[in-house]
């Protein structure tokens, strides 16, 4: 069969496999009679049922054989001719056979995208067919049929082809669920020459009243939701206890994430289990009408649909409540619950009986449903990038989303997973088959939710939204619309407080209403998050000056809260003071280093993302301010490219603010961080422009700081002389000025500079003097960086004893400090000492510890050189053996 190379195609998949073929009574000669009598059967079958062999991919599979027919080839024949025509014709064999060498076969059918490279066929859809066919199930099916024959065929293959077969009675089919490796699924499985005897799930005998069958029109196909669907299929009712009830799903999710998509689609899947019927309502609990569906609406919808006479019902709604529960009881239906208000809402509608199943959807998270009743919760986020993919791929085509892949992954970028917004976006480019998809991108561009605006309130995703908002408490609804002004992908409850000018207490109140209507979702960690789309409609909803407000808040407090943690941090002090914080804005209360560089880890995001808010309504002295209370912390932990966007800001925000010390604050900063990002030319030229300020200025101080900064970028960039000299420059500053921390910093750096060059005991005095300084004005930072200098000077000279006790003092220190930058450093250098000394398997481990560090901070070239470092030690390892 020929094949375009790379292309997927569409096409139906077939496999075989015999049954016992490796059974122990079965010897060699058995199996290989067995497999000519295969593919004698399989060949006759095909022939009678003129589907040509040759055409088809063949691969053989030791006990079975994979089929792949011809794109063009009709699915239907593969279900209603090939497995009665195989049967036959495996009959016809096992006539003639000894017992050891006949054959009963497992057959699977399925269909999907498959693509061909040069080792043959790749495609999820068959690995698909191969877990079909080793289900259980369908191995006990083909066990207990008389027959020898036993098929089973997916999900998909069953509602696309079974379910519209003239000739196949799909009531002879029965769900099974496949649970195989990674593969959770239902399959239908049926015996061709044995049939199960069909299930009518419609009925005229009145003596068993009415089969009710209320499911609305399946919709269209579902993408992903496995995991949601492996919740459903594996439980079942607690063995018929009557005291247990009903088995109740309840899914929660917000308005477009596809609850009652999910709920039709495993309702059709499994129709053979409530052969007694369906009963389906729509609640109304969130729709453009003023009202949800009134209860005693909804049981007399049932009531009816059961066969009941209006003229025999009671009055009262218990009682007609109680006579709905009685039709119900014993038998196997399932209920769905659409769309649900609250838990009243739905209460009355529940069956007291362990043999149905009821399906309850709502925006809310019905707790006190939870509460009350035996109840799965089953809450329902955003479909994967894979599944989002295929959805819109296969609304869209598969030739138009190859064309402009570009504009399909800027489409699926908007839609975020949301079913709705994808449904509603592969609608719009449908009905336009010729505009361009990167036209449509740019429309949605300009119109943002607008653009998924529809006639049709129930495809409208504004108009879904609303409907949620309106079942809000107008203090609710206040919070949501500033929730989605929040600076960052997420928030945390304090920030959140901030926010909207509220306690904790009172904002977690609304926050928990808020995800009990699935309008925020929570994390494991606390943090609070909206959909962007959901975001987008919440800002539209609120007024420019309401936002600039909240934003001001929650500006204030991430600078005050991270000014505060940063004196934790810190040993010398702030160069600024704050002022009071705007009212409302509640700032966090962080009581030490620890609580401070959890803080930094938690809102450190959230922290940035509010500078970018204070610099788009050019509110200076945050921007810098928070661009210096962030900088211990982003050095620390290794963010050089926050550090360097953080202080970029600042610098802008210093000279529009043209105050001269200020801007030369941020550009010594922003020097010290492109020396950080190792962009050391940028580095320099900033550090000069400080230097000829501090001078025009008569700022020593600000000198010496320079001098230092470019001692360290050109120790960096490798210049050794230059940096030496720049670090005396500093040090005699700073001694003028009687700043002895700052001397310290600049001895240190002269100290090693100096041994580097070849003076070790100099070096040596000087790091000892700068040790002294640092012990007498608690120092832990700047003593840390100064053992780890004489730990590097001993290392140079050969006293590698005394070089790794010297990094192992510093790197308690580092750790102490939550210094992970220095601490992947210092592991490093500690390493080379102990392969000295002959202590490879630590030096192993320090490395390795090291390595995770680099790549933890996306130090690539300090992981890659490291690396090549522990390579050589393995390969000198390997050769001492």
């Amino acid at each position: 069969m020929t094949h375009v190379g790379g292309l997927a195609r569409h096409r139906t998949i077939v496999v075989v496999d015999v049954e016992g073929y490796g059974s122990p009574r079965r010897t060699t000669p058995h199996r290989l009679a067995v497999r000519a009598g295969l593919y004698q059967a399989l060949r006759t079958a095909f022939d009678d049922v003129s589907i040509p062999w040759d055409d088809c991919h063949v691969d053989d599979c030791g006990d079975g054989v994979f089929f792949l027919a011809p794109a063009e080839m009709p699915k239907a024949v593969f279900l209603e001719e090939l497995p009665g025509a195989l049967a036959t014709a495996l009959r016809r064999y096992n006539a003639s056979c000894p017992e050891e060498e006949r054959i009963r076969l497992r057959m699977g059918l399925h269909a999907g995208e498959v693509a061909y490279d040069d080792h043959g066929v790749t495609a999820p859809s068959v690995i698909l067919a191969f877990r079909l066919l080793d289900s259980p199930s369908l191995k006990k099916a083909l066990a207990e049929s008389p027959g020898i024959l036993a098929l089973i065929t997916s999900s998909w293959f069953f509602d696309e082809v079974v379910r519209h077969s003239r000739r196949i009675d799909s009531a002879t089919f029965r769900p099974v669920s496949v649970v195989v490796k990674e593969t959770n699924t239902t399959g239908w499985v049926s015996l061709p020459d044995s049939p199960y005897p069909a299930v009518s799930m419609r009925s005229d005998d009145r003596t068993r009243g009415a089969v009710p069958c209320q499911l609305p029109p399946l919709p269209q196909r579902m993408a992903g939701r496995q995991a949601e669907l492996a919740v459903l299929g594996g439980l079942e009712a607690d063995g018929g206890d009557p005291a247990v009830g009903a088995l109740i799903f309840a899914f929660a999710g917000i308005g477009g994430i596809g609850k009652t998509w999910l709920a039709l689609h495993w309702a059709y899947r499994n129709l053979g289990r409530f052969p007694d019927g369906q009963l389906f309502v729509d609640l109304r609990g969130y729709s453009p009408d003023e009202q949800p569906l009134p209860v005693a609406a909804a049981v007399r919808g049932f009531l009816d649909a059961l066969g009941e006479e209006p003229a025999d019902l009671p009055v009262d709604l218990h009682a007609q409540a109680a006579r709905y529960r009685a039709l119900v009881k014993g038998k196997r239906m399932l209920i769905v619950l659409d769309n649900a208000f609250d838990s009243a809402h739905v209460e009355a509608l529940l069956p007291n009986t362990p043999t149905c199943t009821v399906i309850v959807t709502s925006r809310k998270h019905l707790t006190g449903l939870l509460a009350r009743h035996r109840v799965t919760h089953v809450p329902l986020g955003t479909l994967s990038a894979a599944d989002s993919r295929n959805l819109f791929i296969e609304r869209l085509g598969t030739a138009r989303a190859e064309a402009e892949q570009a504009a399909v992954e800027r489409l699926l970028g908007y839609c975020g997973g949301l079913p709705l917004a994808l449904s509603i976006v592969a609608g719009g480019a449908q009905a336009r088959p010729h505009l361009p998809l990167a036209s449509l991108a740019a429309e949605i561009d300009d119109l943002g939710l607008d653009a998924l605006d529809n006639d049709d309130s129930r495809a409208s995703l504004r108009g879904v939204l609303s409907w949620s908002t309106a079942a809000l408490a107008k203090d609710e609804v206040e919070v949501f619309r500033l929730l989605g002004v929040a600076p960052g992908p997420d928030i945390g409850l304090p920030a959140a407080a901030g926010l909207v000018g509220l306690s904790v207490a009172e904002v977690r109140k609304r926050l928990r209403r808020l995800e009990q209507a699935s309008l925020v979702t929570q994390d494991g960690s606390g943090r609070y998050r909206m959909h962007d789309r959901v975001r987008e409609y919440a800002v539209d909803e609120c007024a420019a000056e309401e936002r600039e407000v909240a934003c001001r808040r929650v500006v204030d407090f991430y600078l005050h809260t991270a000014y505060e943690a940063d004196k934790r941090l810190r040993s010398s002090a702030s160069p600024f003071g704050l002022g009071r914080p705007v009212t409302g804005s509640r700032p966090q209360q962080l009581p030490d280093r620890a609580a401070a560089l959890a803080w930094f880890h938690a809102e450190r995001t959230g922290a940035l993302a509010a500078q970018r808010v204070a610099a788009a309504y050019a509110w200076r002295e945050p921007v810098w301010q928070l661009a210096w209370c962030l900088s211990t912390f982003h050095y620390r932990q290794g963010h050089r490219h926050d550090q360097v966007e953080a202080w970029e800001a600042g610098v802008q925000a210093a000279e529009e603010l043209a105050e001269p010390a200020v801007i030369a604050l941020a550009r010594r900063n922003l020097g010290n961080a492109y020396t950080f990002a190792e962009r050391y030319g940028d580095g320099q030229e900033q550090q000069q422009r400080v230097l000829r300020l501090a001078e025009a200025a008569g700022d020593v101080a600000e000198q010496g700081h320079a001098h230092y900064a470019l001692a360290v970028n050109w120790e960096r960039a490798g210049d050794l002389r230059r940096a030496l000299e720049h670090a005396r420059r500093a040090r005699k500053l700073f001694t003028d000025l009687g700043l002895p921390l700052h001397e310290a910093d600049a001895l240190n750096a002269i100290g090693w500079y100096t041994a580097q060059l070849g003076d070790h005991d100099r070096g040596r005095r000087a790091c000892e003097e700068a040790i002294a300084l640092f012990h007498g004005h608690q120092d832990i930072d700047g003593l840390a960086g100064a053992l780890s200098s004489l730990a590097g000077i001993a290392q140079l000279t050969g006293r590698h004893a005394e070089a790794a006790e010297r990094y192992a003092e510093a790197l308690v220190l580092f750790r102490g400090l939550g210094h992970t930058h220095e601490v992947a450093n210092t592991l490093g250098s500690l390493g080379h000492s102990l392969v000295a000394l002959g202590r490879r398997a630590e030096a192993d481990q320090v490395w390795g510890e090291a390595l995770e560090q680099y790549q933890a901070q996306v130090r690539l070239s300090d992981a890659e050189h490291l690396r090549r470092q522990l390579t050589r030690l393995m390969e000198a390892r390997a050769r001492e053996f």
